[in-house]
């Protein structure tokens, strides 16, 4: 911010912030001192580079070391003043959850493919790399989403931890007694459980996608999907590990469908009935899909 003459470059901006202005010098503030002829001539104004001081009846220029950043498109300048408040971290969070849910529930239908036996999954498998196919390269538009994805679970994450700080620096005591009468267990684990979710997809695209962890010599095909998954899930402790990434992502599923619903302002106490139902159903199924696969490579009935 500066103080700088009416009518100056800056001078435009002048608005209702020059009430901040002290009336006399003696107030410890930058005002002006109490002269009728001069308390006018000064306006606070977000010009970012220059502060116009009073020192007696001259005045002198204190050239400012950080800059306000002031984005030269409206557009941008709209999206960083929305990011900036707790409002638009939740929209964000809200949107890319739309986002990562869309794509859990293609992959999970592309996922029970393997029940249909190992050519039929192969097929489907190729059937993506090809998307796009022949304006995109072999298995360009999987990667666009790959790292599309990445980049939601990237702003998800950072947009979640940005409210939880601030919501921690609002509350700077804890509370003596806590009390959760209307929370879920959904709501109480979703921080830990956006963790656990994180590491799982990191994992996740190391093992069956890259295949650098996970297998030993030579076990991983490139060409294979359905040997990979099978070879794959035949370790127990991986097996474990998803199954238990699948709990927690039901319960963010769960809780997060509620919450983007409120967020986005169109939720109802009908709609929430209803979401209560149909949004723990969706959760379920989706868990119980995913899970199916290690379980059934597990039990012998996937091989």
């Amino acid at each position: 911010m500066c103080w700088t003459r009416p009518g100056g470059r800056a001078g435009a901006a002048a608005d209702a912030r020059s009430s901040r202005i002290g009336s006399t010098a003696g107030e410890g503030g930058s005002g002006v001192a109490n002269d009728p002829g001069r308390e006018s001539c000064w306006h606070e104004t977000p010009c970012g580079d220059k502060l116009w001081t009073r020192r007696g009846h001259g005045m002198e220029t204190k050239v400012l070391t950080h800059r306000r950043y002031q984005p030269k498109s409206y557009v941008v300048g709209a999206l960083l003043t929305l990011w900036s408040s707790s409002i638009g971290k939740k929209a964000v969070m809200s949107l890319t959850g739309i986002v990562m849910m869309s794509f859990v529930l293609v992959h999970t239908y592309g996922t029970l493919k393997i029940f249909k036996g190992e050519q039929a999954f192969n097929d489907y498998a190729l059937w993506l790399r090809e998307v796009g196919s022949p304006f995109l390269a072999h298995g360009t538009a999987l990667w666009i989403t790959r790292i599309g994805l990445l980049c939601a679970v990237a702003l998800h994450m950072l947009a979640a931890w940005q409210v939880t700080r601030r919501s921690w620096a609002a509350r700077p005591t804890r509370y003596k007694k806590v009390e959760p009468l209307q929370s879920t267990y959904a709501s109480r684990t979703i921080r830990w459980g956006g963790v656990v979710i994180a590491l799982f997809v990191v994992y996740h695209i190391l093992h069956f996608t890259v295949g650098v962890v996970g297998y030993g010599a030579g076990q991983y095909s490139p060409t294979s999907v359905y040997r990979n998954v099978v070879v794959g899930f035949s370790v127990w402790y991986v097996s474990a590990f998803y199954i238990l990434a699948q709990l927690f992502l039901g319960l963010h599923w769960y809780h997060g469908g509620w919450s983007i619903l409120h967020t986005l302002g169109v939720a109802t106490a009908w709609g929430d009935r209803v979401y209560a139902a149909l949004g723990g159903l969706i959760a379920l199924g989706v868990v119980v899909g995913n899970i199916s696969v290690p379980v059934a490579v597990l039990a012998g009935l996937v091989k």
